[in-house]
């Protein structure tokens, strides 16, 4: 298993899988803002899950699925029928039924992995977008925007620490937009430059793909699901488990002690740990 690095360059490459959790919505289709209401996430979460070994984790997810739909005690589950094609097809932790998660986060645990995430308080960006109208009143929010910038906040700190960055993202829709996630990473790129004044010229490598055809995406979609919890429930127990992984929390908007944001860290988890 290769080693994840985290300062300075080693030669070696790097494999994140990127996903999102909650929505980039704001408004409805007459302009009504969503924001507070019924089926609007409270949040916008973007998270990057390092794998050390992408290749064994995948092994190891797969052997769990084909062993559990194989497990006559999951027969009669919705969820994992292949017509319905969610955890048949993929583990997806909102899907899946909670003895499912619990072997899934097993399996998550035993693998050497760091995540990183950005969080997003919807309120606080509608309040932005509000402003922001007032003083051009040709500006129009599109969610693309919400998420592309978040990817670069998450990617500002990532890029330089070795020569290759493998990075998959998880698909938004049907349309493709590889350009724009590249773009998004340039960004970071640039970020990180003009703040250390120092070049990087790490190559980077970005794929779009699913979870059923990229396996490590559903430990992503996992990790960001945990985060999830705890930020529109309250219910921290997910994000406990696997803190263990958690490397970098940024909580742009929880500003009541600096203008950046919060930060989170293995040693400062935003929950009191027991």
């Amino acid at each position: 298993m290769s080693e994840i690095a985290d300062d300075d360059k080693d030669g070696s490459a790097v494999h994140y899988f990127v996903d999102e959790a909650g929505d980039d919505v704001l408004f409805g289709a007459r302009g009504t803002a969503l924001v507070g209401t019924p089926g609007c996430s409270k949040c916008f979460i973007i998270g990057a899950l390092m794998v050390a070994d992408p290749e064994a984790l995948a092994s190891d997810l797969s052997t769990l699925r084909e062993s559990l739909l194989a497990d006559p005690y999951f027969k009669d589950v919705p969820s994992m029928q292949p017509s319905r094609r969610k955890t048949a097809l993929a583990f997806h932790a909102k899907d899946d039924v909670p003895e499912v998660r619990r072997e899934v986060f097993r399996v998550l645990l035993k693998h050497e992995m760091k995540f990183f995430a950005v969080v997003r308080q919807k309120t606080t960006v509608l309040a932005y977008v509000r402003e922001r109208n007032l003083r051009d009143t040709e500006y129009r929010y599109r969610p693309t925007d919400l998420y592309d910038t978040t990817v670069a906040r998450v990617f500002k700190d990532r890029l330089h620490v070795v020569d290759m960055c493998n990075v998959t993202f998880a698909q938004r829709g049907r349309s493709d937009r590889t350009r724009a996630f590249q773009t998004a990473l340039e960004t970071a790129r640039g970020r990180f430059e003009a703040k250390w004044q120092r070049k990087v010229d790490s190559a980077v490598n970005v794929v779009v793909s699913t979870p059923a055809k990229t396996i490590p995406l559903q430990a992503a979609d996992y990790a960001l699901w945990a985060l999830q919890r705890f930020y529109e429930l309250g219910e921290d127990r997910y994000l406990q488990l696997l803190w263990q992984k958690v490397s970098l929390i940024h909580a742009v908007d929880e500003r009541e002690r600096n203008a950046w944001g919060t930060y989170y860290t293995k040693k400062k988890p935003p929950f009191t740990a027991v």
